[in-house]
């Protein structure tokens, strides 16, 4: 009878474990892998998870790793079970998470998600609003009263105040950004010119344009970078309203099909609850067809197209980078969300 019952209980506690590694861990999963140069959080993950941005369920209360975002190259994960739950943990390897005791300098940390995809749009001003293009410095006047300056001119320029910053990037009002479902204008491109750097303020200002991508002319707008973020150390998460959904209304580059590692921008912000490093699933926009029986037009299912990591929130709009595509996007596409 002990026996019986004995096996009854083995035989509950692997179906425990099933169950729980049937809902976080992918069928496939490794029991170890070294990370490798060139990974990223989002790539482990998804080697693991079969929702990538479910790490902390198997990273958050692990002491050997308590702050994912120092994993480094070269370090062995391996999957174990505590409690019943599954846990990755760093193999053979002494605790040192502070970068003051770390041996590898702190750079060398993988990033949440790739940082080539997206830091121009970290150091740059890609989408501005109305009102901080309104209220941004501009471009009185070339040199000489040149009309048009490129790299290694000088410009001059009003409204940097009394503390100005050190660089600006200098943008030109592009094309408007409109929500497709109200018709509002959300905010506007920013075309990028260059950079330019502050030699003596005043009113008006002196600076020299050290990058051009293009000449610069009176009224242009001088604008400070938007983020200090250098590594892409994002928590990955979802956001907090389970019915949180929008819509894909830009895509940076100029291009309107969207992929893998596009830049976009979808009609909410952090007004909507929206943070760097939220996830959201892309669908692909509501299509019709129409019945060849009773000549009605239906209209189909939304289809899952793909997964977006949030990195920079504006009030009503907010950039994400595509993380996968299953299938092409493209602008109107809803997200919500997974």
């Amino acid at each position: 009878m002990r026996t019986g019952k004995l096996i009854g209980l083995v035989a509950l506690l692997l179906f425990s474990l099933s169950a729980v590694a049937g809902d976080l861990l992918r069928s496939d999963h490794p029991e170890r892998y070294e990370v490798q140069r060139g990974d990223t959080l989002w790539d482990i993950s998804a080697r693991f998870l079969r929702e990538p941005w479910n790490w902390p369920e198997i990273w958050q209360a692990n002491p050997e790793i308590e702050n994912p975002h120092l994993i480094f190259p070269g370090d062995v994960l391996r999957l174990t079970w505590v409690d019943g739950e599954p846990r990755l943990e760093v193999e053979d390897r002494v605790v040192r998470l502070s970068p003051e005791v770390r041996e590898s300098p702190l750079e060398d940390a993988i990033p949440t998600i790739p940082m080539s995809a997206i830091r121009p749009f970290l150091s740059r001003s890609h989408i501005l609003d109305d009102a901080t293009l309104n209220e941004a410095p501009y471009v009185l006047t070339g040199r000489e009263d040149r009309v048009l300056s490129a790299a290694g001119d000088n410009v001059y320029a009003r409204g940097l105040g009394d503390e100005p910053a050190e660089a600006y990037n200098l943008v030109r009002r592009g094309d408007a950004i409109e929500d497709p479902k109200t018709g509002d204008t959300l905010g506007y491109e920013a075309i990028d010119l260059g950079d330019a750097e502050l030699l003596r303020n005043g009113d008006p200002a002196t600076l020299r344009v050290t990058r051009s991508t293009r000449e610069v002319r009176a009224g242009d707008r001088l604008v400070e970078g938007v983020s200090t973020l250098q590594r892409a150390q994002l928590e990955l998460g979802v956001p907090d309203d389970p019915d949180f959904a929008g819509q894909i209304v830009h895509v940076l580059d100029g291009v309107r099909q969207v992929g893998q590692f596009s830049v976009v921008v979808i009609n909410r912000g952090a007004d909507d609850g929206l943070s760097p490093g939220h996830v959201l699933r892309v669908f692909s926009a509501t299509e019709t067809a129409r019945d060849p029986v009773t000549r009605e037009v239906v209209e189909l299912p939304e289809e899952d197209a793909g997964d977006m990591v949030i990195f920079r929130t504006m009030d009503n709009m907010a950039m994400g980078l595509i993380m996968e595509a299953r299938r092409p996007m493209q602008v109107e596409d809803v997200v919500r969300r997974p």
